[in-house]
């Protein structure tokens, strides 16, 4: 499979493209006035305390104040053994917090005081007891093995007289490493030259937190076109391809110094067409914002986004099959299942997601639609969770939800219907 990256920069946005075989899969975009927050480290002060939600609202600085939930200060399997979150926060008390998800619709941004600083191969994981996490992605349990002892001979060395190593212990203790994907095959010198940088960092953040003022920003994390190469260089990703030249010097230099292995894969590009019209990305885009949604045999598509959810129904259209309307209704739904992966990466489509596919009979059918729902779902880098067809023939979906979705970035409520799109009849 061919997998590239495109990089379309201005000074107004940030659109970054991953394209498949030709097919645009994903498509980011983040706008110059409006960077995402996901990620960022706050010095938070509280400034409501709510015993009956197990919550509180934080402020970070923001116009509207952040949500933070008690499942998110202790982590959910202290949850049980904790009285009430008025025993753990008061109002005006300062802490440190990250966001986990951007602020949607009405809603401010979420918290969560477990902090997490990912790398190139490592996430650290500080005040969190002393473990070690492995992609789940990393199947060879060889491999997980051999990365797991590379993690626990670096925690050891934390206790050797080397003075370099006792300080790190300082600032790292009660700590936890999640090796990423990407760590898969690393030699050991560079994945404990990641956790040397984060041990670094984590010092640098405790350093800041001290001087800095309540609600004030104490870290960021990396730019969109950063990010970008950080995350998705080494898992499969054959090229990146970027058409502006200070955007390029960025990204060339950024990797020169952390990922010299994905140099060679940067290109710049100055082709005469723009970037984007190389796989007609902006017709596919456009595309993503339509209601309904074709398939190659006849059948389509319908999905509704609302506040609440998601709802994708699948329908046979012009496709009338060959042999019966089993097979033809099956093999829609294969297709479909399909469509349906695709569709929740390129649209951002998260939280409670309803697939209605057509009422199958065989339970062999049923089982290969979710097998198919699965297969083409593991190539997105959001966590889902599918459940079984339930008694009224319906999938049900949980996708990570930490950005606006498409429409929400690129559309903005019809001031006349207010985005029911109806009026009444004469």
């Amino acid at each position: 499979m061919s997998e590239e990256v495109l990089i379309n920069a201005t000074a107004s946005e940030t659109r970054v493209a991953v394209v498949e075989n030709g097919v645009l899969q994903e498509i980011i975009i983040e706008r110059s006035n409006r960077r995402s927050l996901v990620g960022n480290i706050y010095k938070g002060k509280v400034c409501r305390v709510l015993p009956g939600m197990q919550a509180a609202f934080i402020d970070i600085g923001l116009k509207k104040s952040a949500y933070l939930h008690i499942s998110n200060l202790v982590g959910t399997h202290q949850t049980d053994k904790t009285d009430s979150i008025d025993k753990l926060l008061r109002e005006g008390q300062t802490l440190l917090v990250q966001v986990i998800k951007e602020a949607l619709g009405t809603k401010g941004a979420r918290l969560t005081a477990l902090l997490g600083i990912p790398s190139r191969y490592m996430i650290f994981l500080p005040g969190s007891s002393n473990m070690i996490g492995i992609s789940h992605r990393i199947e060879s349990a060889q491999e997980r093995q051999r990365l797991k002892k590379i993690v626990l001979q670096y925690t050891g060395m934390t206790e050797t007289p080397d003075t370099e190593k006792t300080q790190l212990s300082t600032y790292c203790d009660n700590y936890a490493f999640i090796v990423r994907t990407a760590a898969e095959g690393v030699e050991e010198n560079l994945l404990c030259a990641d956790m040397d940088f984060l041990c670094q960092l984590w010092k640098g953040i405790i350093a800041q937190e001290i001087t800095a003022k309540p609600c004030s920003l104490i870290y960021t994390d990396l730019s969109l076109v950063l990010r970008t190469i950080r995350d998705l260089i080494g898992t499969k990703i054959d090229r990146v391809r970027i058409d502006s030249p200070d955007t390029f010097r960025e990204v060339f230099d950024f990797a020169k110094k952390f990922i010299p292995e994905s140099v060679p894969l940067i290109e710049r590009y100055s082709g005469k067409l723009p970037i984007f019209d190389l796989y007609s990305i902006n017709k596919e885009i456009t595309k993503a914002l339509e209601h309904k949604v074709s398939l190659k045999s006849g059948g389509y598509l319908v999905i509704d986004q609302t506040e609440a959810m998601a709802v994708i129904d699948v329908n046979t259209g012009t496709y009338v099959g060959e042999r019966n309307l089993e097979e033809t209704i099956f093999h829609t739904n294969l297709e479909a299942a399909e469509a349906i992966a695709r569709q929740l990466r390129l649209r951002n489509l998260g939280g409670i997601i309803i697939l209605d596919f057509i009422d199958m009979e065989e339970p062999e059918h049923k089982d290969q639609v979710l097998q198919t729902l699965e297969k083409y779902l593991k190539r997105d880098r959001a966590k889902t969770r599918i459940a079984d067809f339930s008694s009224l023939g319906l999938v049900q979906i949980t996708r990570q939800r930490t950005r606006d979705s498409l429409e929400q970035v690129l559309c903005h409520t019809c001031p006349t219907c207010h985005g029911r799109g109806l009026i009444k009849t004469i």
